[in-house]
């Protein structure tokens, strides 16, 4: 007997008052949509706007189902910064709240990827480094420690692990979210491994101690597990029980889903790969690897003359031909290094192991690409930034093979759909009023799809009363960079705004252009993604109202910058996927070829979402007014424009350009 709705909505009254909140329609109509979900085994889309308190309306339901379930519900976000809010503010929080009104305590559980963890196997040498200077302790500055007693490192890097070793000893979690300050990503590295690279339970003499099988055991005795989406893909579809098993998920920010899952089901391979699992085998394993290095070089040949992009025809004879040379070679060498009793614990050659069976796994695929419904793909990219480590695309350096699903929507239907009640909620999963192109996505469409049902629970906020949509209509459509025209309008508007600006751009290089050209010509502070942690930028752009903040798509989505700090949002341009976006372009292909308008059901949909979670940054709470502007002029123009304005909130809309300045000019001046 599943719980009542009236139960529901009663314990999520108790909290709302306990936590000195205010009842909400459209938080109490999800609340009832959820647990009528849970309780008929239904599958559910809920939008629910900005400022409708979405987090309770799911969680008080899973609360309730857990009093009489006997397995786990599971929350999954997209986003680290939503996960820690989750765990760390809403659920402690209700708890406290509606614990007097529970037939028993509720236990809740975070489960996160093996690397996010402390290995104490590693700590304690149990996987060597594969090169000597790249994590040995003397490379890391000990040997200063060693050389003068009491000195300490004297690299960064070793002052990091260092206190990476000393933080390990009084830790209760060895969650990397939980050390405070954080560390380089680096310094990370020499204390944790991949899921391939652990030994398993059964072989690792720090089983008993090991935090992430800590984790995931209390993710077995839990009530609500706390996720994220790609570990809800692997769990789904790679085979591995990362998660417990469960009846009801909620997937939190479900626009991403798609994308996130594709992420985590693609691979990658390259002749450095290869190359480098041959060395960790002869390192590790004391094993010949010529015929390795034999088959990466000739992959390195075959993919010289591959072009840098989609490969629409597969791939090619000569490239099938070396790829299964790679696999046999690593099946070989797979045969030659397996452990005997003495060696079940050596992480050296666990890793090197891992590495080869991934190639193997990754060859098949490449394989079985066309007949399997997978894209395949070549990108090549220069030497890596000696400033900022990143390595940029560059036709002349060398070849990286990507796979990935032509569509994720049949996996997640079997893996995800198929035994598991699912509510699907975020601010923006309808055009319009239309599900299903969301939907279709996540295989919710065609024949032998589950059924569902598609909810708006609203907002709470005026949108017409406070805020508009200003597009650009006079400007000309964008090209690569932002055009003289567009940073004469984007000056105009922080002159009038006096700042309080956050600004999207499509690319980071023209987030950078911008900013540097308009520190000459406004008196207002801008910062710039890349000029400091992302959470310092927003921090200070908050703090400071006058201040403005230039970024690129991670700002897009989960910047909360409620007042005036926050009086005008600014769109470079439409956010539609990059023409040369390998798997963007099958799929478009994929919907022609089987008789729709790929353009619309794949890149306009794209773009619609992100720019609703774009213009979504503007109103967070009740008392924000402000402005919206858009600099692509195809918004105005385009028959499309009309399908994108669909999807965002309904601001007061205008294209002249007089009456924006003027509004901004009396924000302004009311702050």
């Amino acid at each position: 007997m599943g719980v009542t709705e009236d139960a529901a909505l009663a314990l999520l009254d108790t909290a709302v008052a306990a936590m000195g909140g205010q009842q909400r329609e459209g938080q109490h109509e999800m609340a009832r949509q959820v647990t009528k979900a849970i309780d008929e085994g239904r599958h559910l889309l809920v939008q629910a706007g900005t400022g409708t308190g979405k987090s309770l309306a799911y969680l008080v339901p899973l609360i309730a189902h857990a009093q009489t379930s006997d397995r786990p519900a599971v929350v999954a976000t997209a986003t680290l910064a939503l996960q820690a809010q989750i765990v760390g503010r809403d659920i402690p929080r209700l708890l406290e709240a509606v614990n007097p009104e529970l037939e028993r305590p509720i236990d809740v559980a975070l489960v996160k990827g093996r690397s996010n963890y402390l290995c104490r196997h590693k700590l304690e040498g149990g996987f060597p480094a594969d090169e000597p200077a790249e994590g040995a302790l003397f490379a890391l500055g000990e040997d200063t420690a060693v050389a003068h007693p009491g000195a300490g490192p004297t690299t960064q890097l070793g002052r990091e692990v260092a206190r990476l070793r000393e933080w390990a000893e009084e830790t209760e979690t060895g969650d990397r979210d939980d050390l405070v300050p954080g560390v380089s990503d680096r310094a990370w590295r020499q204390v944790s491994v991949t899921a391939l690279e652990c030994l398993g339970a059964q072989k690792c003499p720090f089983a008993a101690e090991c935090f992430s099988e800590l984790a995931r055991k209390h993710g077995t005795e839990a009530d609500i597990v706390v996720t994220n989406h790609a570990m809800l893909a692997i769990n789904a579809f790679e085979g591995l029980n990362v998660l417990p098993e469960y009846d009801v998920v909620v997937v939190d920010e479900a626009h991403e889903l798609a994308d996130r899952v594709t992420g985590a089901v693609s691979a990658q391979l390259s002749s450095q790969m290869i190359q480098a699992a041959a060395s960790s085998a002869r390192r590790h394993c004391s094993i010949p690897v010529d015929a390795l290095h034999t088959a990466a070089a000739a992959l390195e040949v075959s993919l010289t003359s591959a072009p840098t992009g989609l490969l629409a025809r597969g791939l090619n004879e000569e490239q099938a031909q070396d790829i299964a040379l790679v696999r046999d070679a690593c099946r070989v060498a797979l045969s030659d290094s397996k452990p005997g009793e003495a060696q079940a614990s050596d992480g050296g050659r666990q890793v090197a192991r891992s590495r080869l069976l991934a190639l193997v796994e990754v060859c098949e695929r490449l394989l079985g690409a066309e007949a399997n419904r997978e894209v395949v793909w070549v990108t090549r990219t220069g030497p890596p930034d000696p400033v900022t480590g990143f390595s940029a695309p560059d036709d002349s350096g060398p070849a990286m093979l990507h796979i990935a699903p032509l569509n994720v929507g049949g996996r997640l239907r079997e893996g995800l759909f198929d035994g598991h009640t699912v509510v699907l909620t975020s601010a923006t999963l309808a055009i319009g009023s239309a599900f299903e192109p969301t939907a279709g996505g996540l295989g919710l469409l065609g024949g032998g799809a589950p059924s569902w049902t598609g909810v708006d629970v609203g907002s709470p906020f005026d949108y017409p009363r406070q805020g508009m949509l200003y597009v650009a209509r006079h400007l000309p459509k964008p090209g690569r960079s932002v055009s003289p025209e567009a940073l004469d309008e984007l000056e105009a508007l922080l002159t009038a705004s006096h700042g309080g600006a956050l600004c999207l751009f499509s690319s980071r290089r023209a987030a950078e252009d911008a900013a540097h050209e308009l520190r000459g010509r406004i008196d207002e502070t801008i910062l710039c993604q890349g000029e400091s942690s992302m959470s310092a930028l927003v921090k200070q752009f908050s703090a400071e109202p006058d201040t403005c903040l230039f970024g690129t798509m991670s700002l897009w989505q989960g910047v909360d910058v409620p007042g005036q700090s926050c009086r005008l949002v600014v769109i470079d341009r439409i956010p539609f996927p990059r023409p040369d976006d390998p798997l963007m372009t099958a799929r478009s292909r994929a919907v022609a070829q089987a008789g729709g308008n790929g353009f619309m059901s794949v890149s306009a949909t794209h773009a619609a979402v992100r720019l609703a979670q774009g213009a979504g940054r503007l109103i967070r709470s009740t008392a924000d007014r402000g402005v919206v502007a858009v600099l692509d002029s195809r918004l105005a123009t385009e028959r499309y424009g009309a399908f994108l304005r669909s999807a965002l909130p309904p601001l007061w809309s205008t294209t002249e350009r007089n009456i924006v300045l003027g509004a901004l000019g009396r924000l302004a001046q009311a702050g």
